[in-house]
């Protein structure tokens, strides 16, 4: 029998379509949720898709509660699937309002809500970074002299590093403040110096059926602070390696602490020196900045099909053979307006030709992006390579002799 997947916000953001047309391969029926109307949708996403319902705005939550329903009157739908951070309450709320199994508001709470998160696995025995939830500027400062600098603050639900600030002490805590204005709550917690790395995974009746180890070189916060920087995000073919073993057995723990059973997650993860694991945050979803593509890329796989597989048919179709080390490489033109022009590509390319995947760069002539707003910048560039010190030489010559003008 052929299942019936109500898929929210199918073509937003970019990596959506892909999800949509996975499940359609898959063998689903995918009926589209969204708040734009069914022409302004990639073709990808509207291609696989067997009908759409436009909803209210997804800042109306109630009020799409109630359009679904309506809507499925007299249609049996089987799953509920959202990617997309923000709409992870809702899709829990639709499932609920048609009593459809999977995750409930309940069980998602804690992947939005980065307190109650760091809560239930502090619960569990879960190392975790020393946390508060602050709602006042006091609570800030009265965190920060409890924890003791340096701490990070950063917003209860939110997804990457944005509005994140590290603050090393009282005087700079002030000057952080007043850009916390806008935020209802924000966690307070213990700066962890370590190494970063992910753990991501696709689960299937709450087993991991595929797991993944990134590498943030550098931290995440480290370059959302300088704007020179060409962060890479490093996958690694190795998993199994020792140094990782310790990492992926918390991110079990934490998979069991949370309940969690079916679909794609992220979390985020610390290795002191010491040998030392931290959890840093999770969520149930896929790594966003195209890492989805690069772990494609490192494995010759389609994650995109293989989670729709997961979700359905609670297996993958796919073996995973793990053939290489992969690394997205974001770069930021140097100056402001429009981009002039790229060098070092073509002798990088004469070079290293054969381990390049993809070149998405900015055209020449396109106005340059803010790089405090997208981490993908002005584009990216993925390598990859059987040997991680080879990886590693490729990526690094690309953050440092690939450069972007604009003027």
């Amino acid at each position: 029998m052929t299942a019936t997947v109500l898929m929210i916000s199918p073509g937003y953001p970019a990596e959506m379509p892909f999800f949509t047309r996975g499940l359609a391969r898959a063998g689903a029926q995918v009926i589209g949720a969204g708040d734009q109307p069914v022409s302004g949708l990639p073709d990808m996403a509207r291609q696989h898709l067997a009908a759409y319902w436009q909803i209210p705005s997804f800042a109306d939550e109630d009020a799409i509660v109630h359009e679904v329903v309506q809507r499925a009157a007299g249609v049996h739908v089987d799953h509920v699937a959202s990617l997309w951070e923000p709409t992870m309450v809702l899709a829990a709320r639709i499932r609920e309002a048609l009593g459809i199994p999977g995750m409930t508001v309940e069980q998602t709470i804690p992947f939005r809500d980065k307190e109650r998160m760091k809560q239930v696995l502090d619960a569990a025995g879960i190392r975790t970074p020393h946390h508060y939830r602050c709602t006042t500027a006091t609570g800030v400062r009265e965190a920060a002299e409890r924890i003791g600098y340096p701490i990070i603050v950063k917003p209860i639900a939110g997804a990457g590093s944005a509005d994140t600030y590290r603050v090393d002490t009282a005087v700079a805590l002030e000057s952080v403040l007043p850009k916390l204005v806008w935020l209802d709550a924000v966690s307070v917690e213990e700066f962890v110096e370590a190494s970063e790395y992910t753990y991501d995974t696709i689960c299937a009746g709450g087993e991991v059926i595929f797991d993944n180890v990134a590498w943030y070189r550098p931290r995440p916060l480290i370059a959302r602070q300088l704007e020179w920087i060409s962060p890479v995000t490093m996958v690694l073919r190795d998993i199994d390696a020792p140094e990782l073993s310790s990492g992926r057995a918390m991110g079990r723990d934490v998979l069991r602490a949370l309940g969690f059973r079916d679909g794609f997650t992220h979390m985020e993860w610390y290795r002191r020196e010491n040998g030392e694991v931290v959890f840093g945050e999770i969520g149930a979803r896929p790594p966003g900045a195209r890492t989805v593509d690069v772990m494609n890329y490192a494995d010759d796989i389609d994650l995109f099909q293989q989670w729709a597989e997961a979700l359905i048919h609670g297996r993958l179709s796919e073996p995973i053979e793990r053939r290489y080390n992969a690394a997205s490489i974001f770069k930021r033109a140097q100056g402001q307006g429009r981009i002039t022009h790229i060098e070092g590509l073509a002798r990088l390319l004469s070079e290293y030709g054969e381990w390049v995947c993809a070149i998405d760069l900015v055209p020449i002539g396109a106005p340059r992006r803010d790089w405090m707003m997208t981490l993908i910048s002005d584009g990216m560039v993925i390598v990859r390579h059987p040997d991680l010190d080879s990886c590693i030489e490729i990526a690094d010559r690309f953050a440092a002799e690939l450069q972007i003008y604009a003027y």
